[in-house]
Formats: C-alpha cells, structure tokens, sequence
C-alpha cells in the first residue's frame, strides 16, 4: 500500500490526462471552465486543477496542473463528457491510473473515483472562477490604493502590470510622466528599470549555457585569460556563477563606474586588478555592480557583440520587447517616456537623466509595465511565452534558487532572510516564496516581483528616485489577489516618510558640529591644482578658478569650500553626487601637495589618489633638452632618452630609470630616495643636473660638447 502510493504520488507530476474522443454534439458546455479538487489519498489530499475550453469546431482542449509536483498545464487530449457522465485516461503513467466520475446536478461539481495500479481512491473537483479572474476581482479597488501611494509618498507617477498564470490581469499607469505637462503615465510608458537589468544579463547567459557555449561553475580566465583581481587566488577561482550571486569579495566601489563615460567596458574591468576586496571569494554577501558588469563583458566575448545587441537577440526579439532600450538617451527619443523627479525639502523637482550605459550589464535598461508584462510571464511559464520556449526550464530554475545567504535579518516579521539568486533575490512573504529584484537609479525606482507557486507576478515603475512604493504596491496587491491579511503598507510607510524627514533635518544641523573652527589651509590654493590618479577609480582633477577650488571625477564637477586644516568639502553643484563629500589633501616630505585621500568606498579606508607628474615629463620632445653628459668632482653621469623616459647612466652601474615626479622633479626606480632635478637658467638652458639625497644636494655641472 504504502509503496504503492509513493508511485501515484511520484507518478502525479507527470500526470497527462486523457478522455475518448467526443464530437462536438456530444460534448456538455457545462464542463468549460476552470475546476479545482483533489485526490483523496490516505493521509492526504493531491490537490489538482483542470481547465476546459470548448473550441469553435466543437472539440476541447484543456490542461490539468499539480501544484504540489509543480507539474503546470500538462496537455488534455481527447476530452469526453456525455450524459453527465466524466472518464479521464491517463497515458504513458506506470498502473494504467483513471479517472470516473458524474456531473452534480448543479453543474458545479464533479466527482468520482480515480484508479492506479488496482487500487482506488475518490477525487472531487468544484468549478471555480479561474486564477486570473480571481486575481482581476481582488483587485477591483486597487486604482484607489495606488492613488493613495502617490499622494502620501509625494511619487509623480507609477506603471504596473500584474500577471497570472499565463494571464495580464493589470497594465495600467498612475499619475504622471511629465509633472510639468501634467502628461499621464500609461502601460507604455518608458521608464528606468534600474538594477532589475541584472536579470536580464543572467538571462542571456542562461541562453548560453543553453547553447552548450557557457559553464556557470568553470574559472572565468578559461573565456578571458587575462582576467585579474588584487587578491590572485580569487582570480584564479572566480566563475561565471560568482560573478552574478554577489560572493566575489569585492565590496561594491560604485564610484569607479558612476556617471564614466569615458572608460570602455573591458577598461574598467582591467581596473578591478586595483580594487581592494574585504573578504574572501564566496565568504560573503557583498552587493556588486561592477561583478555584473564583468558579466556583461563575459557576453560581449562569447557572442563577439555588444551586451546590448546580445541582450537583444538573446532575450528582447524572443519577448517580442519592442520598445525595451538601454539608454536614457534612446527613451527621450521615444513619444511616451517618463521624467525622473527627486523630492528635496517636500517639493518635487525633475531631475537630471543620468546615462550609465557603460554599467548597462547591472541597470540601464530602461522598458515599460506592458513589455515587462511579457518578461513575467516566461519566467511564470517555465521558460516559455505563447507556448514557445526560449530558455530551458531547468536554466532558468538555477536563476531562481538561492546562491548566496545574504546575511541580512528583516526589519518586518512578513519577510524571511534573504538569499540572492542569480540576478535574483530570493525570499519569502507571508509564507509565499517569492522572486525579486528591485532598481533604483537617479529618478526612478522599479520592482520586479513573483510568486513561482502561486505563478502570480508584478511589475511597478516609478519616476521619483529612491522611493519604497513599487514594493509596497506589490505587498499591497499581493495581499489582495493571495487572501492575506489586510496591512497598511503604505501608511505606515507615509508615516515612517515623515518621521524620517524630521529626523534628516536635525541632523543636517548637527554637521558642523565636526568642523574644528578658526582653520587654514596649509598651502596657497593654487598649490592643490592638478590631476590626481587612482590605478582602480581612475583620474580626480583639482582646479582653482576665482580664488575658489574644484574637483571633477567622472564628468561630474564639484566646488569646494575649506572645511578645516587640509581637509575640503564638496558644496551644492548642478549634479549634487558630491555635496558634502570630503578631500583630505597629503603633504609629502619637501612640502609639495602629493596626493588626496577621498572616502570612494564606505566599507573601506579612503582611497589615496596620487598628484600626477606634468604630462610634458613623458614628451619625448620636451625631455631631449635634458639628454647629455653631466660632471661631478671625477665622475660623469650620462643622461640619455629611450622612448618617452630618461635614463641614467652611472659608470659601472646598469642603467637606471628616471621616473617622472612633481615640480619637474625625477625619482630612480632603483632608488627612490634618490631626486634628480634639471637646473635651468632664464631662457630654459640647462646648466646642471642636481642629486637630492639625505645627507646633501650634489651639483653635477652639464658637460658641455665640442
């Protein structure tokens, strides 16, 4: 008995049911809908559902799903009911299992006897409204819900599509796209999806492996070979698969890429050689767009295209994801796009449009809810959209299981701990497991969000940077269509807003408690001027203009005011990344401004940028001057050039490097506590080459040739 019923239940998942074929005269219209039951099993019920629909020509096509085997719309084929009489065949199962049963009287219920392998057991099914058409009257009233998320979180607009089963119960906009014009928000409205993007990068990969042309858990240098990272024994190890779960060591150095338009994407994937890690490889959670930019890049070498022509063809034509881009500057040129918008002091104000395309791999893409409509449902449908595959079930499975424990303990006793997937992270709600990944990126905020079990998925897009009201929505919505416990997530929100708010401005009043008064700077201003260098985040320059100084990194260009001793403080600009961020200028040890310490990466010691020697000590043509024999008491130094460097050449020593340095200074590699220096007289002639060391400056006067 018992080993007869691990066979039925294991069997279940496969369960394919079959009736004699009808015509359509004979068939009953009363058996079209959607039926939910059970089958009565000793101990328990295998719950089941079945769906019939009555074709034109009169025949039936139907599915049957197990959501207990996970077993979804298995095919119905020769479907028969006559007489309110109902018998089901199932094929190709172990015990020929049947299934017999009447038609009540109602037209509401069917029930009967199913049988396996000479035993019997009983099976009820009720007619029920379907999935979907639950879910559209659960949220009969959610209009008023999203208008009260906008007015109490002060949000301009909001995009949200609801999808069920293979079904799009919701595709609407809230509010507006353009505050200004007072322009709607609509389902085809484009906005930033933000670090959502991710999963479309995994995606891509997962197509891959489909291809037999990627393996998630091989050695990354096996596709790039000269991949390398600080620590050697992680480059030696890091995979595919750690590159998109967030366990590479490396915390997340956002700056190196933030507003980088000038870098390539394999340029700044060469600078990881030069971020520092804070843990080893897998130990820990550590949330890293540069990571998913790597992986962006592994797409580019396999496929030989961009990332972005390879998320095209690998995931947005297979979708049928028109409109879907990946740039800010692309959905300006579209006829419906939403502006971003920041909230300062309570107001709203458009904000800047921020083109991160160089990070597109982590979050540039930019779509709307009904496209997204249409990315919720292969991955509802297990890989499939209309019936036509486009990733395999099993690959995308991987996506949605947990690599990687966050290590995070919710705030709120309706959420578990969080792991992360692959571009995904995976947790818990109210008991329902759930998929999701939300974005946020200068004036907008997204959430992607799914119930595998429940095959119940949502999208919301809104265009106010950093707000929590796409995944309250989702909560909210949720709650509705599952049968949950009414909570009022978004007024405990709107409350938390306003205490937050208080609180800001209090401590906003407190910051100069820091500033140590009655300070000066070290130097003159103009001593602070130059370009600065990190191997990893890349140039830093330091102006001075109208007796005030600046610095620009990335493109973006910030004022600076004195704050106290050598430190300066970032001051309110067009693009505000900086306000309030300090410099801590270095001096070296003959009083120059060498370098400055900037706070780039919150989880680590500042990172020193390094004063850059003038360009023209690496121009060969500036450098000649410089070339010829030196004398000093009996020996004589010969100065020569080779390429765009200086050599010295010391009689019975080899030959030593000349390292450019500042105020026209040079160091020796081979003995960096030795200055060379070039003394001119008022026309730039050279008289004589000066040796600073320790103990004493040296003159060796220029020989000069006959």
């Amino acid at each position: 008995m018992g080993k007869d019923r691990s066979l039925l239940i294991a069997c279940s998942c496969f369960l394919l049911v079959i009736l004699p074929a009808v015509s359509a005269a004979e068939a009953a219209p009363s058996l079209q809908g959607h039926w939910t039951g059970a089958i009565e099993l000793p101990g328990q019920k295998l719950e089941i559902d079945c769906d019939f629909i009555l074709q034109p020509d009169g025949s039936w096509k139907g599915d049957i799903s197990i959501p207990a085997q996970n077993a979804r719309d298995l095919l119905l084929t020769g479907i028969a009911f006559k007489d309110g009489e109902a018998a089901f065949a199932i094929s190709g199962i172990p015990g020929e299992p049947a299934f017999k049963g009447r038609l009540a009287a109602d037209g509401n219920e069917v029930s009967g006897s199913f049988a396996q392998g000479g035993q019997t057991f009983s099976f009820r099914l009720q007619r029920a409204d379907s999935p979907p058409a639950q879910a559209r009257a659960a949220l009969s009233a959610f209009d008023a819900v999203v208008s009260l998320g906008l007015k109490s979180l002060n949000v301009p607009g909001a995009a949200v599509v609801v999808v069920v089963d293979d079904e799009v119960v919701l595709a609407k906009g809230y509010g507006y796209r353009d505050l200004e014009k007072k322009a709607p928000m609509t389902a085809d409205t484009l906005l930033a999806i933000g670090s959502s993007s991710k999963a479309f990068t995994t995606f891509a990969m997962g197509t891959l492996v489909d291809q037999g042309r990627l393996e998630w858990d091989v050695p990354l240098r096996r596709y790039i070979p000269w991949f390398r990272l600080t620590d050697e024994a992680i480059a030696a190890r890091i995979t595919p698969r750690d590159l998109v779960t967030h366990r590479s060591g490396l915390p997340r150095h956002d700056l190196t890429w933030y507003n980088n338009q000038s870098s390539s994407r394999e340029e700044l994937v060469r600078r990881l050689e030069y971020l520092e890690p804070t843990a080893d490889l897998r130990e820990r959670f550590q949330y890293n767009n540069m990571m998913f930019l790597t992986a962006g890049f592994l797409v580019e070498t396999l496929t030989g295209k961009s990332w972005e022509d390879s998320i095209r063809r690998l995931v947005l034509e297979p979708l049928d994801m028109e409109r879907t881009n990946f740039s800010v500057r692309d959905s300006q040129k579209d006829a419906d796009f939403a502006f971003p918008y920041v909230e300062r002091k309570g107001q709203l104000e458009r904000f800047r449009f921020r083109d991160i395309t160089t990070v597109g791999p982590a979050g540039s893409i930019n779509s709307t809810a009904n496209e997204m409509g249409r990315w919720l449902k292969v991955h509802l449908n297990g890989g499939k959209l209309d019936g036509r595959p486009i990733i395999q079930p099993q690959t995308l499975q991987d996506m949605h299981l947990s690599h990687m424990p966050t290590g995070e303990t919710p705030e709120i006793p309706e959420l578990s701990p969080a792991s992360y997937g692959m571009g995904w992270f995976v947790d818990s709600y109210r008991g329902h497991g759930r998929v999701h990944h939300g974005g946020n990126i200068d004036g907008f905020s997204a959430m992607v969000s799914f119930f595998p079990k429940e095959r119940l998925g949502f999208v919301v897009l809104c265009n106010l940077n950093a707000t929590a009201l796409p995944e309250l929505l989702v909560r909210q919505a949720a709650d509705l269509i599952l049968g949950l416990e009414p909570k009022d997530w978004i007024g405990e929100a709107a409350e938390r807003k306003s205490k937050g708010e208080k609180l800001g401005k209090e401590a906003e009043q407190k910051k100069f408690s820091r500033r140590v008064p009655k300070t000066k700077p070290a130097h003159d201003l103009g001593a602070y001027v130059g370009d600065y260098n990190h191997p990893g985040y890349g140039d830093l320059k330091v102006t001075l203009q109208k007796g005030r100084l600046s610095f620009a990194y990335n493109g973006i260009v910030t004022p600076l005011e004195h704050w106290h001793y050598e430190t300066f403080n970032g001051l309110r600009a067009a693009d505000p990344t900086f306000e309030d961020f300090k410099l801590l200028f270095r001096t070296d040890l003959n009083g120059r401004v060498s370098a400055l310490e900037a706070q780039m990466e919150a989880t680590l010691e500042a990172i020193v940028f390094c004063k850059k020697p003038p360009a023209r000590l690496s121009d060969p043509g500036f450098l000649e001057k410089f070339t010829g024999r030196y004398s000093l008491l009996d020996r004589v130094f010969t100065v020569t050039l080779k390429g765009s460097g200086l050599k010295l050449v010391v009689p019975g020593a080899p030959e030593l490097d000349m390292i450019p340095g500042l105020d026209e200074e040079f160091t020796l590699k081979q003995a960096k506590m030795i200055v060379l220096r070039f003394k001119t007289d008022a026309k730039g002639k050279v008289l004589a080459l000066e040796l600073v060391q320790p103990n004493g400056i040296f003159e060796a006067e220029r020989v000069l040739e006959k």
